[in-house]
């Protein structure tokens, strides 16, 4: 039968734990072949049971990728102060404080730098795996209700975005699978979002600095995530900080690289008009929070 295929990012192959969805979506982003092998109850219309064949971007009529959540509106940074190693999804966390982890680009992240979401909303057109996307809706876990600096940001992870995108048009310079060990299989995925500077204030906003974005310290090592404290993105970006008395160094989750590469396309883009701004054709909610499942 005619059919649509999922396949999540974060799917894991029964033969080999290192390996999984991430890895098959870049492959066929690569242009790669994909043996495929499925099986279905068959229909007096649809009476096929089962295929085997091979798929590539080019044999399928679509190939899109959509991310119900992405681009976190801040983030916390990782510790541990267990005497033993914690495997996460913000890497491997060493003992007694033995390393601290980040996510987001600071300064150079849009969510950061539109925090009220004043240009970007539902409809949005962005920079999306090395083409062409758009802001499908507010993504899963938005979060308005977090608590703001002096300078207007959230300071931990607030407000998401849910986006799309045309999977065959995507280059593997922005779509990369990745393992995180003793965690699982995930996906880097390079996000660009063009802010226009529409008067003072949104130009005050896109001057945020390093150091006027902070966020909390969150030991990992303990289940209920206890906050040790703050810091600002100059001092995580610096590469060591000082807590409890103690030196400890800190690296990036995402790609400082990669968010400066991103910038510097989407702004040569535009000035070359192969990409228009577009402005959202709804606004996000506000006033939104998440809710805690009960447990019985």
């Amino acid at each position: 039968a005619a059919v649509d295929g999922y396949i999540g990012a974060t799917e894991t192959s029964p033969y080999n734990e290192r390996y999984g969805g991430a890895h098959i979506i870049e492959e066929l982003i690569a242009g790669k072949d994909i043996r495929l092998k499925a099986t279905g109850k068959g229909t007096d219309c649809y009476p096929r049971k089962e295929i085997e064949t091979i798929i590539n971007k080019n044999s399928v009529n679509e190939f899109f990728m959509f991310n119900p959540r992405n681009a976190y509106q801040n983030y916390a940074a990782a510790v541990n102060t267990t005497n033993k190693i914690k495997y996460t999804y913000m890497g491997s966390l060493l003992p007694y404080l033995g390393n601290m982890t980040y996510s987001t680009s600071g300064e150079l992240s849009p969510l950061l730098n539109d925090p009220d979401f004043r240009t970007i909303g539902i409809g949005s057109r962005i920079f999306l795996g090395g083409t062409e996307g758009f802001v499908a809706w507010n993504g899963t876990q938005f979060n308005t209700s977090k608590p703001k600096n002096e300078s207007g940001i959230p300071t931990s992870n607030a407000a998401t975005i849910a986006v799309i995108g045309n999977a065959k048009d995507m280059s593997t310079d922005f779509v990369r699978a990745a393992y995180f060990e003793k965690y699982g299989v995930s996906i880097f995925i390079g996000i660009g979002i063009p802010i226009p500077v529409l008067d003072e204030e949104m130009a005050m906003r896109l001057s945020i600095t390093n150091e006027n974005i902070d966020t909390h310290i969150v030991d990992y090592g303990i289940p209920e995530h206890p906050a040790l404290g703050k810091v600002n993105y100059k001092q995580l970006q610096s590469g060591t900080i000082e807590l409890n008395g103690k030196m400890i160094k800190t690296a990036p989750m995402s790609s400082m690289m990669k968010a400066r590469e991103i910038a510097g396309l989407l702004k040569e883009w535009i000035l070359q008009n192969k990409f228009t701004l577009s402005e959202p054709v709804k606004p996000f909610p506000t006033n939104t929070s998440i809710k805690s499942l009960q447990i019985r």
